[in-house]
């Protein structure tokens, strides 16, 4: 694919406007960065899932902004064009507006970010007006927020009832309302996501929410089959980049084992005359 204009927050918005489904994904590394670049992706995001993709932790709490920036730099690297969106970690803004307002200008700042990602409702209102004031782009996110899953009871669906569900409802007007320019709808009923989405005048982004979003999100390690510990039910996987990588490494062991690698052609010699002069000097 040859070199694609800069996606844009009007590029975004045009899309919706014509019905477009926009495309986004999680990414953490360079090399990865690279191929979601040439694939064309409109959205990446720097998802402090990282913490259990990347760092192996068992959720997302034990995340910090050095991890999240030196990543997100990673990704800036391989993917130039995408737009590209740094994600808060926890206590990154939740203890006050000037703290998340400066949290969020050192991923624009030393990242390069094009906007940030924050998890909650109508309790992170002053948070997002504060970031969207110092001129910072926000997505909102809503359902299954993991930094909160203990108060949430787990990885679980969220908004099942009518109650539940109109409280996310409110959620999303209140943070489109505060200047939020999209939100990410995770793990809620697809009527839900639905309802949401034909109220917005900004992209809804589904994950795990069904078709009716103005676009999908995936997490880049549950597609490809490389995180180790589970496959949720939202995602599909588009490949199994997993079983390659490990057939490859098996195969590796077994060819070093037998001495079956290295192979002449892959690696280097020198003159027969001046090894003999080496073992001379050597020997004394």
């Amino acid at each position: 694919m040859s070199e694609r204009k800069k996606v844009t927050l009007p590029v975004l918005f045009d899309k919706m406007a014509r019905g477009i489904p926009l495309t986004m994904i999680t990414c953490y590394d360079y090399p990865m960065a690279h191929l979601v670049e040439q694939a064309g992706i409109d959205i990446v995001l720097v998802g402090d899932s990282l913490g259990m993709t990347m760092l192996g932790y068992e959720s997302t709490l034990p995340v910090t902004m050095s991890d999240m920036l030196r990543h997100a730099q990673a990704v800036r690297r391989g993917a130039p064009n995408g737009w590209l969106i740094g994600d808060m970690p926890y206590m990154s803004y939740q203890p006050s507006d000037e703290l998340a307002v400066l949290n969020a200008g050192r991923f624009m700042a030393e990242a390069a970010c094009d906007g940030i990602k924050l998890e909650g409702g109508q309790e992170v209102v002053s948070r997002v007006k504060a970031i969207v004031a110092a001129g910072i782009p926000v997505m909102g996110h809503l359902g299954l927020t993991p930094q909160s899953v203990s108060s949430l009871g787990g990885f679980r669906l969220q908004g099942k009832s009518g109650r539940q569900a109109k409280k996310i409802v409110d959620d999303a007007t209140a943070l489109e309302e505060a200047g939020a320019m999209s939100i990410l709808l995770e793990l809620v009923p697809d009527q839900v996501c639905g309802l949401i989405t034909e109220r917005a005048k900004i992209p809804i982004i589904s994950l795990g929410s069904g078709p009716h979003a103005h676009g999908q999100l995936l997490i880049f390690h549950d597609m490809f089959g490389l995180y180790p510990r589970f496959t949720p039910k939202m995602a599909r996987k588009f490949g199994d980049a997993g079983k390659v990588i490990g057939d490859g490494l098996k195969q590796y062991v077994a060819e070093v084992t037998s001495r079956a690698f290295p192979e002449p052609e892959r690696y280097f010699g020198m003159k027969e005359e001046e090894f003999a002069e080496l073992r001379r000097l050597v020997d004394g």
